[in-house]
């Protein structure tokens, strides 16, 4: 028999703890209460038995069959009479977790991961999960976000009714060169902001409804191939699922078990609260300009009309409250994604 260890024994039956003596005996724990009134000594094969882990600081607690447990008196003991008589090995995690240098590495290495989950992962996860969600959902999502934009936001567009129809005829005929092959449904539709702090804006919802204000076409006043450029960017985040793909991003796990199991209630209701606030990702936006360089291209259009547009936008926020910190209000529009250097000499490169 091995050497013999004091430790607490309680027997699952109340809280008061009895003196009991451990030892190691035919690969089983003998365990011998101490003291008047004491239980009857008993063996348990360690083989059943799962140590408790060494920590640096914390008492050592070992579970019993039938609800019984034995509580380490001294923990110093206690962790080298286990790892002499048990001779239980230690897990690089356990060693690592006495030393703050580990415990620095691991949060380090935690902290990595999450990130790079939440820079690549999650966005490739989202375009999973969309290919997922009926597109009868996206139309659901896009009219009951077009009623409560109308209903705050806006208000019925100011534009000719001639206007209208001649940017929603010549982008048609844009949209029909690039894509012979048939393009996924789309709606134009024009309005106004209910205060001159939305300005000039433009944004895609899901389901193809892409929304236009009347200072978007004002900006640039008889310069229809800026806004027909802007018609087309939009028309890229609507061909590419863009906005769906936001919104499963924006709260991935509710969305994804909704997609499991078939119930786009939440997705429906939340969703045009959401769309107020959320914005693209900079690789989206990317895709979008480079569909509307190709939309631009099939109307015979320059795509230097976009590099004119992103400096006039530049202009115009620079004469708002707050300088170029002005945005338009609502979160995906055109006008909230500043005028890089990067994406005008795109188009600048694209029309040369």
């Amino acid at each position: 028999m091995s050497e013999a260890l004091e430790a607490r024994y309680f027997d699952g039956l109340s809280s008061r703890p009895q003196r009991a003596r451990l030892a190691i005996a035919d690969a089983r724990l003998q365990v011998t209460p101490l003291g008047d009134g004491a239980a009857t000594p008993f063996a348990v094969p360690l083989a059943g038995l799962r140590w408790p882990e060494r920590t640096r600081h914390g008492g050592r607690l070992l579970a019993l069959p039938g609800g019984a447990s034995l509580q380490a008196q001294d923990v110093t003991q206690w962790d080298a009479w286990v790892a002499q008589q048990v001779g239980a090995t230690e897990s690089r995690v356990v060693r690592a977790q006495q030393s703050w240098r580990g415990v620095a590495v691991g949060l380090l290495l935690l902290l990595a991961a999450v990130g790079a989950m939440y820079q690549w992962g999650l966005p490739w996860a989202a375009r999973g999960v969309t290919a997922l969600v009926p597109h009868r959902v996206d139309a659901l999502i896009g009219t009951r976000t077009l009623a409560q934009l109308d209903d705050t936001m806006l208000r019925p567009s100011a534009l000719p009714v001639a206007d209208q129809e001649r940017l929603r005829r010549t982008f048609t005929r844009m949209v029909e060169a690039a894509h012979p092959e048939g393009a996924p449904p789309w709606n134009l539709q024009f309005r106004q902001g209910r205060d001159k702090a939305l300005g000039p804006n433009a944004l895609a919802l899901p389901g193809g409804t892409i929304v236009l204000t009347d200072a978007l076409v004002q900006l640039l006043p008889g310069d229809d191939d800026a806004v027909l450029g802007v018609l087309a960017h939009e028309f890229g985040h609507v061909r590419l699922r863009h906005t769906m793909r936001q919104l499963v991003q924006a709260s991935a796990v509710g969305f994804a078990v909704s997609v499991a199991f078939g119930d786009f209630g939440t997705l429906i209701g939340t969703a045009p609260v959401l769309l107020a606030t959320l914005g693209y990702s900079r690789d989206a936006e990317r895709e979008a300009d480079e569909e509307s360089v190709r939309l631009m291209r099939a109307a015979g259009i320059s795509p230097r009309a976009m590099a004119g547009f992103f400096e006039a936008i530049e202009r115009w926020r620079g004469t708002q409250p707050g300088g170029r910190a002005q945005g338009g209000s609502i979160g995906m529009a055109f006008a909230t994604h500043p005028a890089t250097a990067e994406r005008i000499a795109f188009f600048k490169a694209a029309a040369e």
